[in-house]
């Protein structure tokens, strides 16, 4: 089983990352954000830092999936809970990059997606940039708070927009309308669908 949550900054992607994980004992593959060495100066500068910034993660993401992969631990017997799809660095580099950088990126992206495992069922957390707004603020990232509120309402459009058409499976969660870190019922409803949808997926195969 190989289970990825994706959705815009500050929608609780790792949360409930950890608690699927912690659920099904899964191994926890969780993007490396705080590493990225151009990421607070991107968004001081975003024209200046973009391409830097995107490559980093492409690779970094690549490298990590790679490992994980090489490990066995998406052979049939091993469980993976992640929080990013792979194809989100594509998502940012359409909407931060430009011009000959956004074409050498997509180069690189097309040479290195098809090495990498297709996930078992991709769980999309949803959620109104006010929302996400309230939740960057929560968690208190130094280089997140001067997020503009227009920047995530196009970063949630374009994550509207790929999943519209994700081929995979696919599970989307109105994120605004729950509290599954704060209520615990809210997290037993969401647990109870994430397992229906995994079922599902087990007896489509």
């Amino acid at each position: 089983m190989y289970v990825v949550v994706e959705g815009p900054i500050g929608v609780g992607k790792t949360s409930l990352s950890r608690r699927l994980a912690a659920r099904y004992g899964a191994e926890l593959s969780l993007e490396v954000v705080e590493e990225n060495p151009f990421l607070a100066r991107f968004y001081e500068h975003p024209e200046t830092y973009a391409f830097q910034v995107q490559v980093f993660f492409l690779l970094s993401r690549f490298k990590q999936l790679s490992a994980l992969a090489q490990g066995g631990l998406f052979a049939p017997a091993g469980n993976v809970v992640g929080d990013y799809l792979f194809a989100k660095d594509f998502i940012f580099a359409a909407m931060n990059l430009h011009d000959h950088e956004f074409e050498l990126y997509r180069d690189l992206y097309a040479h290195l997606s098809p090495r990498l495992p297709t996930p078992d069922l991709v769980i999309y957390l949803r959620a109104e940039t006010d929302v996400l707004l309230r939740r960057i603020e929560q968690r208190g990232r130094s280089y997140e708070q001067d997020m503009q509120a227009d920047y995530l309402a196009e970063l949630t459009t374009r994550y509207d927009d790929f999943f519209r058409t994700y081929p995979g499976r696919l599970l989307t969660i109105a994120a605004d309308e729950i509290d599954f870190v704060g209520d615990a019922q809210h997290e037993a409803e969401l647990m109870a669908r994430i397992h229906e949808a995994l079922s599902a997926n087990s007896a489509a195969d």
